[in-house]
C-alpha cells in the first residue's frame, strides 16, 4: 500500500490485481449483505403473519363458539315452538314444562330424568310429552326431579286405538325393533281392512295409565295373525327417542281424571 501511494510502480499492475482480488470480495459481502437483509425482512414478515395467524386462529375459535351457540339456540327455539304447539293442540289438558337432565346408558332415550318433581306437583303415572305426541308416564319422583319411562321400553304396554275408525289394539315397546325406528303393535281387530300404513295410532279411552287422544305415531306395517281373527305390525313413534331434552307433563293422573 505504502509502495503504491509514494511511487507510480507497476500502478497499472497493482490496480488490476487489486480488482480483480478485492471486487468479487465486495459483490460477495455485497450480496451476503443484500441476502441478510432480505433473509430480516423475510423474518419480520414471517413474525407478522405468524401474529396475525394466531390473531385470526382466536377470532376462528371465537366464532365457533357463537356459530355453536346460536345453533343450540335455533334447536332450543324450534324444540320450545314444537311443545307450543302441542301445548295448543292438546289445550284441554294443563300441563308444565321440564328439562332431561340425565337418562340410563344407550343409544334411545328409553328411561329418563326431568328437573321437575314432587315440589312441583309431578306425581307417579303422570302423562309425559314431547314433540308431536306421547313420549311415556312417570314412574317415581323426587322433591326436584322425576324418572320418565317412555313407550318404547321392553316394558311399557299402552292401550291404543286406530284415530280413524277407533279399532283398538296393544301397542309394546321394543327397543330391537327400534333399532329400525318403530314399535310393536298387536291385537287389532280389522275385519273390514280398513287400516292401512300411515293410519294415526293414539291413546285409547280404556287404557288404565294414559290419557286418551294422545297420539302415539302411525302405522308402519300391518299383517294379519295366524289366527286370521287379529293383526299385528309395526308404528312408527311421532316423537323421536334419540333426540329428547324438553318435555311437558301432563298435570293430572288417569285414575284422577276419571274420577273427575
Amino acid at each position: 500500500m505504502i509502495l503504491c501511494y509514494t511511487t507510480s510502480f507497476m500502478g497499472n499492475a497493482l490496480n488490476y490485481c487489486v480488482g480483480f482480488i478485492v471486487v468479487p470480495f465486495e459483490n460477495g459481502i455485497s450480496k451476503v449483505g443484500y441476502y441478510m437483509a432480505n433473509r430480516a425482512e423475510q423474518l419480520s414478515t414471517i413474525r407478522e403473519l405468524l401474529d396475525e395467524n394466531e390473531e385470526l386462529k382466536a377470532r376462528v375459535e371465537e366464532l365457533t363458539t357463537e356459530n355453536t351457540l346460536l345453533q343450540q339456540d335455533k334447536y332450543e327455539l324450534i324444540v320450545l315452538r314444537e311443545l307450543y304447539n302441542l301445548d295448543n293442540e292438546y289445550s284441554s289438558y294443563e300441563k308444565t314444562g321440564a328439562r332431561v337432565i340425565s337418562r340410563d346408558a344407550g343409544n334411545w332415550y328409553t328411561t329418563f330424568i326431568v328437573d321437575k318433581g314432587a315440589r312441583d306437583g309431578i306425581e307417579i303415572d303422570m302423562n309425559v310429552m314431547a314433540e308431536g305426541g306421547l313420549v311415556g308416564r312417570v314412574t317415581a319422583t323426587g322433591a326436584h326431579w322425576a324418572q320418565v319411562k317412555s313407550i318404547i321400553d321392553d316394558d311399557s304396554y299402552v292401550s291404543s286405538q286406530i284415530l280413524s275408525n277407533s279399532d283398538i289394539l296393544m301397542v309394546t315397546g321394543d327397543l330391537e325393533l327400534y333399532e329400525r325406528g318403530v314399535i310393536a303393535f298387536s291385537q287389532l281387530v280389522d275385519s273390514d281392512d280398513e287400516v292401512t300404513a300411515g293410519a294415526k295410532v293414539v291413546t285409547s279411552n280404556i287404557s288404565d295409565k294414559y290419557l286418551p287422544g294422545i297420539l302415539i305415531g302411525y302405522v308402519d306395517t300391518i299383517s294379519p295373525d295366524s289366527n286370521n281373527i287379529t293383526k299385528s305390525g309395526t308404528i312408527r313413534p311421532a316423537v323421536d327417542f334419540k333426540h329428547v331434552s324438553d318435555v311437558l307433563i301432563i298435570m293430572k293422573r288417569k285414575d284422577v281424571a276419571e274420577d273427575d
